[in-house]
């Protein structure tokens, strides 16, 4: 342990990360600098600064990433209209890469020996943390406390916080180990508690980015979203920087209730693991972009990303966003995207998101002419799906005689 002098651990002041400063501190005695990603979780930001500081930590690091983390990584991921296992949208899985990459470039300008995080020895993140290091850095040392100490459940991790004097926020009126939650701009997640019984329903006041959708309002509300190239970039007409759509879709999403999940996934690990999502925003973002790709992607594209698209969603589940793959993959993604031009119209009401219009001025495959049920003037001739449909059933129809 003596060859370590300085460590940049991933800090967000929570629970798990203030115990583990201290820990670091104690254990490996050496200078702790903290890291904090302003990745749009709000007012935790400063409490950790100063928690940081209470704690002894002369150097912290606390960054406003939200513009990179919505533009580099939120977007490119949503171009693919990734979803893990049918329904996740991946808000945890996303924000690791770019936490790996500022830890990794913060160590190198201040020459630090290792890296920390807080993730725990059962959970995903230790594998998505440690992957982008190691993918951006092969020779980082990486001290994962989770594997290392006993201190094996949130129960002892209070006593330990209690015993060092280490502040917590319960984030639960009801007492007893806080959730454990996971906040950004895509989403909020929660963990822990009675949540472990997939059984079990959520408490109605765990969740905090949007309405109960039984008390959303009576009313209905329409939004207009403008894609360029695959990605949103205006609401209502009025032209915003990544992150600052996102934050105004999710402030609509929750006033109606929309985005909740309440999941069982296979996590990388092996294991089984039972969580719950807040991610409105993220929600009608997917619902418009596949949209307009409905009348601006080419049939056989769209069918292949939709074939591809599992597998993307499978590699940034399980950390591999700095992967050849991944990358090989984003490059076909982004090629697909580049007449993925128009607008939506969608209605907002009680937890659901309706596509209500969908067009494009310039890359609109749907051609009226021919889909129209009135007369065509000729402009498909119906009977060319005779043939069509014979060649297309002779594997069948030769099949059907042998059986006879």
């Amino acid at each position: 342990m003596s060859d370590i002098k300085k460590i940049v651990l991933a800090y967000s002041g929570g629970l798990d990360t203030s115990v583990i400063l201290k820990w670091l501190q104690e254990t490996y005695q050496c200078e702790v600098v903290t890291f904090t990603a302003d990745l749009g979780q709000g007012d935790e930001l400063e409490t950790a600064r100063e928690k940081a500081k209470a704690a002894g930590v002369k150097e912290t690091f606390i960054e406003d990433l939200r513009e990179e983390f919505v533009k580099d990584f939120v977007f490119p991921m949503f171009r693919a209209n990734t979803i893990y296992e049918g329904e996740y949208l991946l808000g945890t899985s996303i924000a690791r890469p770019l936490i790996a990459k500022r830890l990794i470039e913060i160590a190198k300008k201040i020459e630090a020996d290792a890296i920390s995080h807080g993730a725990t020895g059962k959970g995903n993140d230790q594998v998505r943390f440690e992957l982008g290091a190691y993918a951006l850095n092969p020779d980082i040392k990486i001290i994962a406390p989770w594997r290392e100490w006993d201190l094996l459940s949130r129960e002892k991790l209070l006593q330990y916080a209690k015993v060092h004097h280490i502040p917590v926020e319960m984030k639960h009126k009801k007492g007893g180990s806080p959730y454990s939650m996971d906040a950004n701009l895509l989403h909020i997640s929660y963990e822990g508690r009675h949540l472990e019984n997939p059984a079990a329903e959520p408490e109605d006041d765990m969740w905090r980015m949007t309405v109960n959708p039984e008390k959303a309002p009576n009313e209905s509300q329409t939004i207009e979203i403008h894609f360029k190239k695959g990605d949103p970039v205006s609401l209502n007409g009025k032209v915003m920087k990544p992150h600052e759509l996102l934050a105004s879709l999710n402030q609509l999403g929750g006033q109606h209730g929309i985005g909740r999940l309440d999941l069982v996934e296979n996590r990388y690990v092996g294991m089984k693991s039972r969580g719950c999502y807040e991610t409105p925003g993220g929600t009608i973002m997917l619902k418009a972009h596949r949209a307009i790709e409905s009348i601006t992607l080419d049939r056989e594209v769209a069918h292949l990303k939709d074939e591809l698209m599992p597998r993307f969603a499978s590699l940034i589940y399980n950390g591999y966003w700095w992967s050849p793959e991944r990358k090989a993959l984003q490059t076909l993604i982004d090629h697909t995207q580049e007449n993925v031009n128009g607008w939506v119209k969608l209605k907002l009401y009680k937890g659901n998101v309706t596509v209500i219009g969908r067009d494009s001025a310039t890359d609109s495959l749907f051609d009226t002419s021919i889909a129209t049920f009135e007369d065509d003037k000729g402009a498909y001739d119906q009977k060319d799906a005779a043939g069509f449909i014979k060649l297309n059933a002779l594997r069948m129809r030769i099949a059907a005689k042998i059986k006879k």
